[in-house]
């Protein structure tokens, strides 16, 4: 997909990512690196725009278990790159070849959470456009999938304080909230970062 062939709206977001390269994490050991896909595809509207969400699997030693998140995960040694490790998890967890039914439009900041209680990792988010959605076919690693249109993800009142679980700990965090998906944590912070990419 070319940048002519691209609905204006794809095409916005490719010139806002274009214009705002993306900040690189510091590398200093230990680290591992991940990557994830911000999956976008036309609404119902003109500019209308719907983002991929996924529930994660409860899965034992998970740090992200059950959470809100998005399609992706660790590099792995047979990756080319973070965009080639972003783009194969997708098709592993959601049947979904962002390389046959899309294209990357670029990429947003790194994140290096560094909290005791998650993994020493870097987060390197995708940001992807479909030109035409095929059926989805989740693994067992998601436990559901949900488009979401990004207007009401970013609208003032999805915006909230939220009480979550994790392990045995109750905490308050910032939070996106579309009905039932509280979306916190990593996955927050990416797509506060989208949402000025958005603006």
């Amino acid at each position: 997909m070319h940048a002519g062939e691209l609905p204006s709206s794809f095409a916005r977001i490719q010139r806002a990512l274009a214009a705002r390269p993306a900040a690189l994490a510091e590398r200093d050991e230990p680290y591992h690196e991940a990557a994830v896909a911000l999956v976008l595809k036309p609404g119902d509207a003109p500019d209308d725009l719907e983002l991929l969400l996924i529930r994660r699997a409860t899965r034992e030693g998970d740090p992200w278990s059950g959470q809100i998140g998005l399609p992706g995960g660790r590099h792995e040694r047979g990756d080319a790159s973070l965009e080639h490790t972003a783009l194969r998890e997708t098709m592993e967890e959601l049947g979904l070849d962002l390389r046959v039914h899309g294209a990357v439009l670029g990429s947003l900041d790194e994140l290096r959470p560094r909290t005791p209680v998650l993994p020493p990792i870097i987060v390197r988010p995708f940001v992807c456009a479909l030109r035409e959605l095929p059926s989805l076919v989740p693994s067992d690693e998601v436990a559901e999938y949900r488009w979401v249109r990004v207007a009401a993800l970013f609208h003032k009142d999805a915006r909230v304080r939220a009480s979550v679980r994790v392990r045995d700990f109750q905490m308050q965090v910032e939070a996106y909230q579309l009905d039932d998906f509280t979306v916190w944590g990593m996955t927050e912070r990416i797509l506060a970062t989208f949402a000025e990419v958005w603006a």
